[in-house]
């Protein structure tokens, strides 16, 4: 397989890179480093099978790639809470219009796309665990907070038009807390932000009451199930969670087990969400995926648990020095 991925050089793209050169394919990297680093892909470089270029979506060569490519994985978006709050216009052109531009020139010569969505999307339901097929709530429009949600509903409402009117093989994978070494913690991620404060002896700041859960997913369990799906003919046209479905944790809880883990002195502090994002902000109370449906796709099963994935990032920030 020839695998183009957009925002190669993120978080999960550059795990996502690493794994596909690991099974023998060939890779392709497009990112304009807004958010990703080429610290991420350089132990990439050496591989004969493997590319990249720095610019964006938007730009001509993006045509000239996707034509070269088998399979396209349309990982390029505005991520993380912080980012989103303070630029919304740009969380929803990047996320709506690169989408957009990515679909109609896979369209163009049918490629196939494994189009990157989020668990943010269920927005305000209580229906736990979130199920695909469920209705997806969100908040009102003056709170900046939903705009990346509502931008990745439409990425999706756009991935299956192309779909159903143009013939477009696309697949859709909602993914829910994704974590793992190389992740930033620049624009709000949790995990990192936690092990970085903890390792450097700072106050271990948790938003809101620290009441809200999540389940957390190790990247290499995620990419795997990425790789699986594009290779399935089956999962075609449909939409799928990717996350883990154990180890429900509070984020106060969570706080807690990182400064045990790290052997750290921090104070954990609790920050109202008005003061560490904006004026009404509203978060998920519970963020957990039913995972029936890629089980039943192709058997999977996600295999690092909440405490490898915690030793696994605290030993990546410690070997970068994080606590000098």
């Amino acid at each position: 397989m020839r695998a183009l991925i957009t925002g190669g050089a993120g978080f999960v793209g550059s795990h996502l890179a690493e794994a596909l050169l690991g099974d023998g394919h060939q890779v392709m990297v497009l990112d304009d480093l807004s958010t990703g680093s080429i610290e991420n892909i350089e132990h990439l470089k050496p591989n004969e099978r493997f590319s990249y270029s720095i610019d964006s979506v938007f730009e001509p060569i993006t045509a000239e790639l996707i034509d070269r490519a088998d399979t396209v994985f349309h990982l390029a978006a505005a991520v993380g809470v912080r980012l989103i709050v303070e630029s919304p216009v740009n969380t929803i052109e990047t996320n709506v219009h690169g989408t957009e531009r990515v679909l109609a020139l896979a369209s163009k010569k049918k490629k196939k796309v494994v189009l990157a969505s989020t668990s943010e999307v269920y927005g305000k339901s209580e229906a736990v665990p979130f199920r695909e097929d469920h209705d997806l709530v969100m908040g009102p429009t003056y709170k900046g907070r939903w705009s990346y949600a509502c931008s990745k509903a439409i990425d999706e409402f756009l991935a299956l038009a192309y779909y159903k009117e143009k013939g477009l093989p696309v697949v859709i994978v909602r993914l829910f807390n994704t974590v793992g070494p190389r992740q930033t913690g620049r624009y709000g991620m949790v995990i990192p932000n936690f092990v970085r404060q903890a390792l450097k002896g700072e106050p271990i700041t948790v938003f809101g009451d620290g009441t809200q859960s999540r389940c957390f997913t190790y990247v290499g369990d995620v990419v795997g199930a990425l790789a699986r799906l594009a290779g399935n003919d089956a999962a075609v046209g449909r939409v799928f969670n990717v996350g883990n479905d154990r180890h429900e944790i509070s984020i106060l809880d969570l706080a807690r087990k990182i400064k045990e883990k790290t052997g750290s002195k921090s104070p954990i502090e609790l920050v109202p969400y008005d003061e560490a994002y904006e004026e009404g902000f509203e978060d998920m109370p519970r963020r957990v995926p039913d995972l029936s449906r890629i089980r039943e796709a192709i058997g999977y099963t996600p295999k690092v648990d909440l405490d490898e994935i915690l030793d696994l990032v605290i030993a990546h920030f410690g070997a970068a020095g994080a606590a000098a």
